[in-house]
């Protein structure tokens, strides 16, 4: 290491607060799919800054987007002076979202904030206040958000008491089935789960929305089969409860598609939108139903610098990139190449106990022994750190910690990718010793 490296962290060390983590990469340039850090080494990355930058890291189309809007407008607030990107980006949203009906979209900052305001809007159209989620799930670390979200530590910890009128019921996670069961003899009963819990936990009368993310992200790349979300819709029809789509992490050619909801053919009544939508800058929104979304008085939404001019310019410039550069499709074939040599490795290698997600939003569940399903999260620490020893930088995720997940820009050369997966090959072969 450096001695200007170790001066960083030493001044990071003293001026950041001990609860912000970081790794020990220090990023001095980034482009496409590959960081640089202070030392001069170059890094593959399958962390994308978590599931920000599918069209890669300082991509042609939103730098130019934001240079040229730098020139002319910075910062307005939209609730004083109104201008048109703000405008032009929840047409483009509304134009996105799924479903064949009138609808409406507002822009926030960030993906907890953009959750936080689909609770809000649900429970002002509803005029109920219970919200369903699920184990696993990660929604944010505001107080809602972070009450949404499963995961204790370190997300929870010491932060209560939390938010109330909050429900929770077990995924369809086929791997660790809550109901010992196996697909597809079970008939999808996890999500009858959903109407089960009207009894002992919460009256559907008092439930404004169900909410889950399509693939979960922070809690292992969970991806349910395709009977589940449709029966889970149909439940929260039959009720009258909004069904709200997370896809902050799972959105914007993550999964081989715009929005990952579509491989399940279901239209949600709203879709929570963030991280790759502004390709790097921070931006979020809600988008859904016309008569849901303008149930809000005026001036119940909104907030200083949601939708900023710079960061909507960004995102109709990202949302360009993936439908004018052929991203998406890219996406898809990335998927189908990963989920090929991913069951490579796994034939090679005992401690993947499962291949799963959806186009490239791919997990390894690793675990001590395939038989007993018995996780190895320490396994994943080792491997995530070998990885990075050898330039390519991987996160784990998942409650038990033993995931590891692949979030790597779309716009990844083959040579690259190769490089990659020959450096995970190598560190699961020395994991496994």
């Amino acid at each position: 290491m450096s001695q200007v490296k170790q001066d960083l962290l030493n001044r990071r060390a003293k001026a950041v607060a001990k609860g912000v983590s970081t790794g020990t990469v220090v990023a001095v340039k980034a482009e496409g799919a590959i960081i640089t850090d202070v030392d001069g080494k170059e890094y593959i990355d399958f962390a994308g800054g978590i599931g920000v930058v599918n069209v890669g890291h300082n991509n042609p189309r939103v730098v130019e987007a934001i240079k040229k809007q730098a020139d002319n407008i910075l910062h307005t607030c939209f609730h004083v002076a109104m201008y048109e990107e703000y405008i032009a980006l929840c047409e483009k949203l509304i134009e996105i979202a799924p479903g064949d009906f009138e609808k409406r979209a507002a822009l926030f900052n960030s993906g907890a904030e953009a959750v936080e305001n689909a609770i809000k809007i649900a429970r002002h159209a509803t005029g109920k206040q219970g919200v369903m989620v699920f184990e696993n799930a990660f929604h944010g670390r505001t107080l809602l958000t972070m009450s949404l979200t499963s995961k204790i530590k370190p997300y929870k910890l010491g932060f209560g008491p939390y938010a109330p009128e909050i429900y929770r019921i077990p995924p369809a996670y086929c791997y660790r089935c809550p109901l010992g069961r196996e697909y597809p003899t079970c008939d999808i009963g996890c999500a009858d789960l959903l109407s089960k819990s009207f009894i002992g936990r919460a009256a559907a009368e008092n439930l404004a929305c169900v909410i889950a993310e399509p693939v979960m992200g922070e809690g292992g790349f969970i991806a349910p089969p395709k009977e589940y979300f449709p029966k889970i819709q149909n439940i929260c029809r039959e009720n009258d409860i909004l069904f709200i789509a997370d896809e902050v992490q799972s959105g914007f050619g993550r999964t081989g598609r715009m929005l990952a909801m579509e491989h399940w053919g279901v239209v949600p009544d709203l879709t929570v939108m963030a991280k790759s939508m502004g390709g790097g800058m921070p931006i979020s929104a809600v988008a859904g139903r016309a008569d849901i979304m303008d149930a809000p008085h005026v001036g119940g939404l909104g907030g200083t610098y949601g939708g900023n001019p710079v960061c909507a310019s960004a995102a109709l410039a990202a949302i360009a990139a993936l439908e004018e550069d052929n991203l998406i499709q890219k996406g898809a074939e990335l998927g189908d190449k990963l989920v090929n040599r991913f069951k490579e490795l796994q034939e090679r290698h005992a401690i993947i106990g499962e291949v799963r997600g959806k186009g490239p939003m791919l997990a390894l569940e690793l675990v001590l022994d395939p038989k007993t399903k018995e996780p190895a999260p320490a396994k994943a620490k080792e491997l995530v750190s070998y990885c990075l020893d050898k330039g390519l930088i991987l996160l784990s995720c998942g409650n038990f910690g033993n995931v590891i997940r692949t979030l790597m820009p779309l716009v990844i050369t083959e040579e690259q990718l190769e490089k990659a997966l020959s450096i995970m090959d190598e560190g699961l072969a020395s994991i496994s010793q």
